[in-house]
């Protein structure tokens, strides 16, 4: 039945394509067939060359639906122009290569209706593979309930939020290319309340050329969010102190400071990369070998100094907390401030990731960060009777099931914790890092793949 609308819409849906030709036709009428009625659509094809235009066209005759050519000003602008177009009460985005369940709308306009305190509101949803097979479940456990830590932004092609906020917030920033999500969860959640539903009400395509894929886009995108978002704050946490601990013995090479990747001394690495974060007021050294002082000093830089170790606290099982707990008594605010530790195995850090790990933290308000790598697929531990799957591979994957390991490339700690014995406290929160950044130095022949890695890393500090 065509609708004729005199008046404006409930809920506003956008669809953003740009050569999505293949998919595109099922994204629209994933809206055309929805159980709820009082909605427009906006369709932008953003400067497609696959012919996707001409699918799009299709849809031009129909009074509920507005096509726009927007020529590849790229998803954000899109995403602002969508939001000057729109005249429903609720705006929510879908992209030319997902779709919707057919009761998306009716379920999170009536969830917004029924909580005005909230601004936003977002389903689970279903992983499909370039074919719309569904692979996955993703879950979401309930904010506020089960879930705590609102360190994990909802996917931004799903989310339905209240026309009124995004216009408060000015919409998205276009400077980015990538991290929509985040950047309106950063906005949102420390102003209003949020809410989820745990129903799979959207399918979300994995192929290769979606965005998704791309790990440094998307890492610079986020890491620009949160410094940003956490600007006018950072010098309430201070003083940053940076540590870079490091021994004579107990690593594959004595004196493993010393060895060098790139033509650079480990060492002399840590130091470029602390010195390249502006957030950090101090540099520190620890080190049981007096000779790194020297390496310090030919620095230059006016915030490094040397701490010599004693020997026994650089056993491989020792304990960093007393090292740390005397460097920040130095600083003369013992239980204030913050310390951000780089273990110098990990050359391919960058001064973002140690700007990632402190904006974290102080984003989220927690005891410590520090980086991690997510684990996929099957993981098991031993039990009496064999082996017990700790996570589940396929079938419904919810946040709070994820598998990470420390990747042991950064971690940033509120100095209170020492007073309890601990670098972590009891709230930790995490960021993923990307590949080159996980990869730690604990061989020979992890020294020499790294060598070969350091031929094209960009040592100026964004990959």
């Amino acid at each position: 039945m065509t609708v004729t609308r005199t008046s404006a819409p409930k809920v506003s849906v956008y669809v953003v394509s740009r050569n999505h030709r293949r998919y595109v036709e099922q994204a629209i009428e994933s809206v055309l067939r929805q159980s709820f009625d009082d909605w427009e659509l906006l369709i932008f094809d953003d400067g497609s060359t696959d012919g996707s235009w001409d699918v799009v066209s299709l849809y031009a005759g129909d009074p509920r639906v507005r096509t726009f050519a927007a020529g590849g000003i790229g998803l954000p602008a899109v995403c602002n122009q969508a939001l000057r177009e729109a005249r429903g009460q609720y705006i929510i985005r879908l992209d030319g290569d997902d779709h919707f369940d057919e009761n998306i709308l009716l379920v999170l306009s009536n969830h917004l209706d029924r909580h005005p305190d909230m601004a936003l509101v977002f389903p689970d949803y279903y992983l499909t593979d370039e074919f719309g097979n569904i692979t996955s479940r993703e879950w979401r456990a309930k904010l506020y309930e089960s879930n705590h830590t609102l360190d994990s932004p909802p996917n931004g092609a799903c989310t339905m939020i209240r026309r009124a906020v995004l216009e408060e917030l000015g919409g998205y920033r276009e400077d980015l290319g990538a991290q929509d999500g985040l950047d309106l969860w950063v906005k949102v959640r420390d102003r209003y309340k949020s809410g989820n539903v745990n129903l799979p009400l959207f399918y979300y395509r994995r192929h290769e050329a979606n965005l998704t894929g791309n790990v440094h886009r998307i890492a610079n995108a986020r890491r620009r969010i949160k410094r940003d978002a956490i600007a006018d704050r950072v010098d309430s946490y201070g003083p940053i102190t940076a540590v870079i601990p490091c021994r004579r013995h107990y690593d594959f090479a004595p004196d493993l400071w010393r060895t060098e990747v790139g033509g650079r001394r480990l060492l002399r690495r840590s130091l470029e990369i602390f010195a390249a974060c502006d957030l950090v007021d101090r540099i520190v050294v620890a080190c049981d070998n007096g000779e790194a002082a020297d390496e310090v000093a030919a620095f230059g830089d006016p915030r490094c100094s040397f701490l010599l170790r004693e020997p026994a606290s650089t056993l491989r099982t020792h304990s960093l907390v007393p090292t740390i707990a005397r460097i920040a008594q130095d600083t003369g605010t013992p239980g204030q401030g913050m310390t951000v530790i780089h273990y110098l195995q990990a050359p391919f850090v960058s001064a973002a990731t140690v700007t990632e790990a402190i904006s974290t933290l102080i984003l989220n308000d927690a005891d410590c960060c520090f980086g991690v790598e997510e684990i996929g697929g099957q993981v098991y531990r031993r039990t009496s009777h064999g082996l017990q799957v700790i996570n589940q591979a396929g079938g419904i994957a919810s946040d709070l099931s994820t598998i990470y390991r420390d990747a042991q490339t950064v971690v940033a700690l509120h100095n209170r914790n020492l007073s309890y014995g601990a670098l972590t406290g009891p709230r930790m929160v995490h960021f993923v890092a990307t590949p080159e950044e996980t990869f730690f130095i604990d061989s020979a022949p992890k020294l020499k793949t790294a060598e070969m890695m350091a031929e094209t890393f960009n040592w100026g500090g964004t990959p």
